[in-house]
């Protein structure tokens, strides 16, 4: 494998990463304004971490069972 075919890879995933990261805020943004507003108003991000780690692994645990 090449340098060039392993830096395509790595950019991909970094990628699909940034664009599971960004659907998922807007999913937040979208479903749950106030926790948002809270968060950003404070200062705190850790409400919308969390959230979101919540969705996300819910999300992977219903795309397991159907494995």
């Amino acid at each position: 494998m090449t340098f060039a075919v392993a830096s395509l890879k790595a950019a991909g995933a970094v990628a699909v990463m940034c664009v599971v990261l960004a659907a998922s805020t807007i999913w937040l943004v979208l479903c749950d304004p106030v926790a948002v507003a809270t968060a950003v108003n404070t200062g705190d991000l850790a409400p919308v971490y969390t959230f979101i780690s919540h969705a996300l692994v819910d999300a992977l645990q219903t795309v397991l069972r159907y494995l």
